[in-house]
């Protein structure tokens, strides 16, 4: 595994019903099953940057009087983005199951139980969701709305927080294969006193930041999965009471974990390998 990513799972085979089992189709907008796959992703993800656009929106103007009508308007929308989004999402239980099948074949432990207890939590979170969904239409109107609520941002909360260990996980492994290029680089080319680790060394927090700066650097899909995350945390932490925050903040958490998404899916290489 050495100069391998330990999450990198384009090495393995995936089951025939994989929605990503079509490697020869990469950007293929021909086929309907291609154009499918690829443009509902697309959709969700506009419509997640416009539903957290709003709640920004709005929350930064409320306080203003000649904008009370404005920011009925945006409310409406974002509740409209939500709405949508769950119906768009009905599917989605089934791709993350399919997801967590994939992940469980993973040879490394730690990406292992990672990808599949994140893929399995998010499955839960949809199911969460699709009930919610249907309370909202008024298919079932006795569903108790909070605890359903409470369910599906406990889900959503350990799916990111698995994902952040999986990061973690390819951090280490980095920083590992660094120090280890390193302790070779001094075995051979006597570099004992030098202050550099590929660029940069140094010693106690500020070399490790260095280090940890330069890994990432070096890995925009890392670094854009660590963000995107991170970003993603805001809303289950406000809503659980871990960590209370505003409208506003999570709103441009939101908008700018939107924007990482856009990203990766517009280019699909800058998309961490799971």
């Amino acid at each position: 595994m050495v100069g391998e990513s330990p999450g990198d799972t384009s090495m393995y085979s995936q089951p025939w019903f994989s929605p990503s089992r079509c490697k020869m189709h990469h950007g293929c907008r021909n086929h309907p099953g291609c154009r499918r796959r690829k443009g509902i992703p697309s959709i969700l993800s506009f419509m997640r940057a416009t539903q957290y656009t709003c709640m920004l929106l709005s929350y930064l103007i409320e306080n203003k009087t000649d904008k009370k009508k404005l920011v009925m308007k945006l409310k409406q929308l974002e509740s409209s983005m939500s709405s949508g989004r769950k119906m768009l999402r009905l599917g989605n239980v089934v791709h993350a199951l399919v997801a967590a099948r994939r992940t469980a074949e993973l040879p490394e432990v730690v990406p292992r139980f990672c990808l599949t207890a994140s893929h399995l939590s998010r499955a839960l979170y949809f199911v969460c969701d699709a009930v919610l969904w249907l309370r909202s239409v008024g298919l079932q109107p006795d569903i108790d709305k909070p605890k359903w609520q409470n369910w599906a941002t406990k889900c959503y909360y350990c799916s990111l927080l698995m994902n952040l260990a999986r990061d973690w996980y390819e951090i280490s492994w980095r920083l590992e294969q660094a120090a280890l290029e390193e302790q070779t680089k001094e075995n051979f080319f006597w570099q004992k006193h030098s202050k550099e680790l590929n660029g940069v060394k140094s010693d106690g927090v500020h070399g490790f930041l260095c280090q940890l700066f330069q890994i990432l650097k070096r890995n925009p899909p890392l670094l854009l999965d660590l963000m995107k995350n991170l970003c993603d945390l805001s809303g289950p932490l406000d809503t659980l009471g871990i960590y209370k925050t505003n409208p506003g903040m999570i709103g441009f958490c939101g908008l700018l974990s939107s924007l990482v998404g856009i990203l990766t899916l517009a280019i699909p290489h800058l998309k961490l390998k799971q």
